[in-house]
């Protein structure tokens, strides 16, 4: 199939993208690296009357080290992410989740701004966000906003991000010291989309975790901080040797449905694993990085 007939601007400033914006009353859609809009388009499961691309605006491809945040502009590709020593050192949870996005070829047109927009529950992306306490600021013709990761995922598909508006900027607070994170996920071949995945950050003090934040993606509606899960492992023993300690709670907050050659019990089990999987590897990490020091 191809898309219904649009309008096609090419905005040069941010103020000329929202004003489009502003003036098509909600029926028009913002394309940047277009890896998952413009499927969305040939299916016909979006039927905007104007298309406005961004990719020539100055200024919104970056990634800045303010000291106590970092920040990433919109239009910044995921290869640069998973490429760049600023990520690498600062954040590389993130710099590790960009490694299972897809391919390549993909990687070197998709943007953050673009995958958190689209707000994908198996994208990488959004649970990274939330997990890492990120901020995004969305810029419109009245201004800008600045809405928490955790609070711009509402549902399936669906954001906090208003009409007329459109994601500017990304600032990732400064991870506190001592605080080690973990990425896993599960895909039916690598670059697929993940059938389960998890972004983990704790605290671990003296064989134990003191405290932990965890985020699944794959398996649930929408990115957002597993409670149950992040509560129940305060104060379980590292490694974990089994899934004692948040076995029930993995329930509370994982309730996948069954879906075509996945049933549903299946990804709760995945989920079980791939946090025992992720808080482990941390504690590899530590292991490794003390035996070096």
């Amino acid at each position: 199939m191809k898309p219904v007939a649009f309008d096609y601007i090419m905005a040069d400033c941010v103020d000329a993208a929202t004003a489009t914006l502003a003036g098509a009353g909600g029926d028009a859609k913002i394309i940047a690296g277009g890896q998952s809009l413009v499927p969305m388009l040939n299916f016909r499961l979006l039927r905007p009357s104007i298309l406005v691309d961004i990719n020539r605006i100055p200024g919104l491809a970056f990634i800045a080290d303010d000291s106590n945040a970092i920040r990433i502009g919109a239009l910044t590709r995921h290869h640069r992410l998973e490429t760049s020593p600023v990520i690498a050192t600062h954040l590389p949870v993130l710099a590790c989740a960009m490694t299972h996005v897809a391919h390549l070829a993909i990687r070197n047109r998709g943007t953050i701004g673009g995958s958190l927009a689209y707000a994908d529950p198996a994208a990488e992306l959004p649970a990274c966000a939330v997990a890492l306490g990120a901020t995004l600021v969305l810029g419109s013709a009245k201004g800008e906003r600045q809405v928490k990761a955790e609070d711009f995922f509402k549902g399936l598909f669906e954001t906090d991000l208003r009409a007329g508006e459109l994601i500017v900027e990304v600032k990732f607070p400064e991870v506190p010291t001592g605080t080690s994170t973990g990425f896993a996920e599960l895909s039916r071949r690598h670059g697929d989309f993940a059938l389960v995945g998890i972004a983990a950050l704790a605290i671990l003090r003296a064989g134990e975790i003191e405290s932990a934040r965890i985020v699944y993606f794959g398996c649930v509606d929408r990115a957002r901080v597993a409670a149950s899960v992040s509560a129940a492992l305060s104060g379980a023993a590292v490694p974990l040797e089994d899934a004692s300690p948040y076995a029930a709670a993995i329930r509370n907050d994982v309730k996948p449905d069954d879906t075509p050659g996945l049933r549903a019990d299946t990804k709760l089990h995945m989920a079980t694993v791939l946090t025992r999987r992720a808080l482990n590897s941390m504690v590899e990490q530590r292991t490794a990085w003390a035996m070096s020091s």
